[in-house]
């Protein structure tokens, strides 16, 4: 006779099963791709940075993770924590070698270009770094004899053309005056989960005695754990209270009147935490870098 199959209550007990196994593991990787994506400025109610989750004080900043304005700061889970940087991590810039550490790092979406050498160099003291973008240059004096390893990594993704065409993908209210950019998979419409890009290699963070992210500088992004700065960064354009956990790079020396611009035309709309995708679209056509005497 034929007829439509009839599941048993024992095979319907198993597919609940997995159903609800499913939905786990699908919570899981939303929060762990939330977490990333707030990493660069781990943001949120309190003001967390990251591309992660560190509190601050900014105390309206409201929720997330990443770049940061929130109300309730909320920091990576173990297992966020796990997937953002391996537990053995990077370990600081080492002046006896002149060497740096950076270890491969294959969570988020990776656009793995390889690695940067190992063996680096402090001198020029200072080098300017040139994000051409559609909205003309933004400049930064990167200060690579206190941030050499940030430096080269950041000169090792421009000579591979890492961020060509990529788009800022987070803007900060007032509050938290900062746009996030970096992600070389990031659409930056509004609707998708960006900032969890990389570049498959993670290191320490460096030159954060004394750190301050004042209007003017570019610092990177990173989640709540050490040693898990990557390729996004952020450009700020106003006073942010910070606790020093990212690295301070470099300092806009042209260009801030594009941050003032994509600031004052807002967001696509809020991910909750007070900061967006930009609707001034910002994409980066180029970047360079050069040594300066």
């Amino acid at each position: 006779m034929g007829g439509k199959a009839v599941a048993t209550g024992k095979d319907r007990q198993k597919q609940l099963a997995r159903e609800h196994y499913e939905r786990q593991m699908q919570r899981r990787i939303e929060r762990e791709q939330k977490a990333k994506r707030t990493a660069i400025i781990g943001s949120t109610v309190g003001v967390v940075i990251v591309v992660g989750g560190i509190v601050t004080a900014v105390a309206m900043l409201g929720g997330n993770d990443a770049g940061t304005e929130a109300a309730s700061a909320p920091t990576a889970s173990a297992a966020d924590t796990a997937t953002a940087a391996p537990s053995a991590g990077p370990k600081p810039y080492d002046a006896a070698t002149g060497t740096c550490d950076y270890v491969k790092d294959a969570s988020g979406q990776v656009k793995d270009v390889g690695m940067p050498p190992a063996k680096v160099k402090t001198t020029p003291a200072k080098k300017k770094m040139t994000l051409e973008t559609n909205l003309g240059d933004i400049v930064v004096e990167l200060d690579n004899a206190k941030a050499p390893c940030t430096t080269n990594s950041l000169e090792f993704l421009a000579k591979k053309n890492y961020y060509d065409g990529s788009k800022c993908h987070r803007l900060g209210s007032a509050q938290f005056p900062m746009l996030q950019c970096g992600d070389p998979t990031a659409k930056a419409d509004g609707k998708s989960q960006d900032g969890s890009g990389g570049p498959g290699y993670v290191m320490a963070e460096e030159n954060l005695e004394g750190a301050t992210y004042k209007r003017g500088v570019m610092a990177m992004a990173k989640t709540s754990a050490p040693g898990s700065t990557g390729s996004q960064f952020f450009l700020v354009f106003g006073d942010i209270q910070l606790t020093p956990d990212y690295t301070p790079v470099g300092t806009i020396t042209k260009g801030l009147d594009i941050l003032d611009k994509v600031s004052k035309a807002g967001v696509i709309a809020d991910m909750g935490d007070g900061t967006g995708a930009p609707k001034e679209s910002v994409q980066i056509k180029d970047v360079t870098i050069a040594g300066k005497s």
